[in-house]
């Protein structure tokens, strides 16, 4: 009787691995790869990129390497991507297309703050 109790549980817990095993591990797969396409708002490296950014404008400003037109024209440019990068965020979706976008505005107005800081024009810096 007692062989019979076992090969009574023993093919109920066969059977019941047998049915769950195939759906934990389609899950245990499938996790990683929703995790990979869930879109997300974080704009960790683009948020890093504009504090960057509007340190070396505050530089070029404090050593005279910018004029007050030039801060004028570097500010906007960093206003706009800040708008558009509210603006991919408004839907609860930053996606690729807009990331990408997002970084060309930064590549361009990090050139431009280059561009201006080295430029011949300079500010008149104050006597201390």
């Amino acid at each position: 009787m007692k062989s019979n109790k076992n090969t009574i549980t023993s093919t109920f817990t066969n059977s019941i691995a047998s049915k769950i095993a195939p759906a934990l591990i389609a899950t245990l797969f499938a996790m990683p790869v929703f995790a990979q396409t869930t879109p997300t708002t974080n704009t960790p490296n683009i948020d890093k990129r504009q504090e960057n950014q509007q340190q070396r404008i505050a530089n070029g400003v404090g050593s005279g390497a910018l004029t007050g037109k030039e801060t004028t024209n570097l500010e906007k440019r960093e206003t706009k991507i800040e708008a558009d990068k509210v603006a991919a965020k408004s839907d609860g979706t930053v996606t690729k297309k807009e990331r990408a976008k997002l970084e060309h505005e930064e590549n361009r107005a990090s050139k431009k703050i280059y561009e201006k800081k080295h430029n011949a024009r300079t500010a008149s810096v104050p006597a201390k």
